[in-house]
């Protein structure tokens, strides 16, 4: 996957934005203002993409154990959050279930309103 992909199929999901909230290089992207995604547009450049997604701790656990490139995740909570590295042991049709994954934790997490909001009703 590149970066365009990951950036497009980030983008595809209903209600998400995309923001840098802490520097210049971590794109960041949010469903209704709350994390889903973040990677380092650096790491990209240099050949060595990852990216963090929220993850159900127990499955993280489960994933971490599978793939040699699913780690704890970087400078986030190691409980919730996983860093995958890009083009390695983890397929591009793993990555975007895993992308689906943590956008579908942030939105269940939304108020029911929310969430009606965004899916139209």
């Amino acid at each position: 996957m590149n970066i365009q992909q990951y950036f497009e199929y980030c983008l595809s999901k209903n209600a998400v934005t995309e923001h840098f909230p802490f520097d210049e290089d971590t794109l960041v992207f949010k469903v209704c203002g709350k994390m889903f995604a973040l990677s380092s547009l650096s790491a990209w450049e240099s050949g060595k993409p990852s990216v963090n997604l929220k993850c159900d701790p127990e499955y993280a656990e489960k994933l971490r154990a599978q793939y040699d490139d699913i780690k704890p995740g970087f400078h986030m909570s190691k409980v919730h959050w996983n860093t995958i590295a890009i083009n390695s042991d983890v397929s591009d049709a793993m990555l975007k279930k895993l992308i689906d994954h943590s956008y579908d934790l942030v939105f269940k997490s939304l108020t029911k309103k929310i969430q009606d909001e965004i899916n139209g009703h």
